[in-house]
């Protein structure tokens, strides 16, 4: 493995350069079975991505005599446009699994909070504050691909674990009359059943073809995020790292043609005025991610329309008398006939009660949330420590594990998912007089500073997981949409005013 390190890493908490212990394992191919060694595992996982993997890891350094398969259909680097960003509380949970290291070598940039644009204004919602270290906490970008490898890697060190090329067929088990899964027993593979002694795990991501079997339920697509990446130097000077909570920007303007364009290096970005919110956010020193979100649940069929709807958004959403050098990377890069336009749907599922015994669905297999927040990973990796303590205290009982685990990983998952949910049905919502009102109130409610800030911050983050603060906050929001539609004179007479000012409170709710 070679990848292009740049000098500058000032993230101390979370170390992203440097030698990584299992990279010897990151390229080998001498520990990746494609026929099966035994029939019968103690713990089987299907799926090798960021949770399959970590899961696998954590399983078999818990329970080091146990024996685990872990199955997945390529053990190539894989190639996707979301899963590139950790939020704190996923390196929390990495560190707290054994894998806080897993961001070494692999080019990986530190990220330390939000920069959002918003009708010509910008902010900046930087992390918590460490009240330990007296830092504020740190997220990571990176390549996916690579940080899979890396969590991979990880696996195939480990002695307990068999690593299996191959695709699971079906999960194997009790079933009523009609067909429905009750209990699960292991799997088939191709002509092969591989039985599990203590539990079989799916962890198969976003299009899980085993989620059916415990949830039914049809799944509706909320918008598309399209991908492209810019290229540009490394930067030179972390002063432009991190500003107030809450402080009001005016963008820096680039001194070289192929600069970083972004106006915080080392932060997420947030451009709210196009069609959909636009993200940006450095994948390594030199590559910069951006994801326009187009609403709706589908795309043109036309390739050149969709590239045209692509760049109305963009421009909008990074004007060039605000942004010109950014502006004039976007356009240069959509306009390339060789940069590749990359789109994926985005959806909302809902997590399922487990009801079936001796499987569990854990990450996006079990709930997915809009990608709008990058909350993904971090939900499905606290659902992986949440699970192994719980199997730990219950001494391997997997029924009351799950029911505890289930209970736990409540107050993250619903801040998490309901924040993302509800913050693209604001953000994407159109011009709708109601929706402007409210995004205004939101942008003015973020800029005051102090908690106003930093808890909308610990929402993000993944750190504050409170659901009452959360309802505490979202209607602090839209009550200050109340406030400045009654003080708005232009909208008609003090009890049109108030009308007015129900029908948006109705809206917000």
């Amino acid at each position: 493995m070679t990848v292009a390190l740049s000098y500058l890493d000032e993230n101390e908490d979370w170390p992203t350069h440097g030698t990584y212990e299992y990279s010897e394992h990151y390229p080998s191919r001498q520990q990746i079975h494609t026929t099966l060694p035994s029939e019968t595992y103690d713990y089987i996982v299907i799926g090798a991505g960021p949770i399959g993997a970590a899961l696998a890891f954590k399983l078999s350094t818990d329970h080091p005599h146990h024996s685990i398969l872990v199955v997945e259909k390529s053990w190539l680097e894989p190639d996707r446009i979301v899963g590139e960003l950790m939020q704190p509380a996923g390196c929390q949970a990495l560190e707290l699994l054994g894998l806080g290291k897993a961001f070494s070598g692999i080019g990986a940039v530190p990220a330390h909070g939000y920069y959002i644009s918003y009708g010509g204004k910008q902010l900046y919602v930087p992390y918590p504050l460490n009240k330990r270290s007296q830092r504020p906490y740190r997220g990571v970008s990176f390549h996916h691909g690579r940080f899979v490898m890396n969590l991979r890697a990880a696996c195939k060190a480990r002695d307990n674990i068999t690593c299996l090329e191959a695709s699971v067929a079906e999960l194997i088990g009790d079933r009523t009359a009609n067909g429905m899964l009750t209990a699960v027993k292991g799997v088939r593979i191709e002509d092969i059943v591989v039985k599990a002694r203590q539990a079989t795990f799916v962890c198969d991501g976003i299009s899980s073809q085993f989620r059916r079997a415990l949830n039914a339920e049809p799944i509706t697509t909320i918008s598309h995020f399209c991908g492209l990446v810019l290229t540009h130097d490394a930067i030179v000077s972390n002063a432009q790292f991190s500003k107030p909570a809450g402080a009001i920007l005016n963008p820096p303007l680039s001194d070289t043609p192929n600069g970083n364009p972004l106006p915080m290096p080392h932060n997420g970005h947030v451009l709210l005025d196009g069609l959909g919110p636009v993200l940006l956010y450095q994948m390594s020193e030199r590559e910069t991610r951006v994801l326009a979100d187009l609403p709706g649940p589908t795309l043109p069929s036309d390739g050149s329309q969709l590239r045209a709807l692509i760049r109305e958004s963009l421009s909008r959403a990074a004007p060039k008398s605000q942004y010109p050098q950014l502006h004039s990377q976007l356009m240069a890069a959509v306009d390339s006939p060789s940069q590749r336009l990359r789109c994926i749907g985005s959806k909302f599922i809902p997590a399922t009660s487990n009801r079936i015994n001796g499987a569990v669905w854990i990450g996006d297999a079990l709930n997915v949330r809009h990608p709008l927040t990058g909350a993904g990973m971090t939900v499905g990796l606290w659902d992986i420590v949440h699970f192994t303590e719980a199997l730990k205290t219950e001494q391997g009982s997997l029924a009351r594990a799950t029911a505890r685990w289930q209970w736990q990983r409540r107050p993250r998952a619903l801040v998490l998912n309901a924040l993302s949910v509800a913050l693209h049905a604001l953000f994407a919502a159109g011009d709708s007089p109601d929706m402007c009102l409210l995004r205004e109130a939101c942008f003015v409610y973020l800029a005051r500073g102090s908690v106003y800030t930093m808890h909308p911050s610990g929402f993000l983050s993944g750190l504050r997981a409170s659901p009452v603060l959360l309802v505490v906050h979202f209607f602090g929001v839209a009550f200050v949409a109340v406030s400045m539609r009654l003080s708005d004179t232009k909208a008609g007479s003090l009890p049109m005013r108030c009308i007015l000012a129900l029908q948006l409170l109705w809206a917000a709710a």
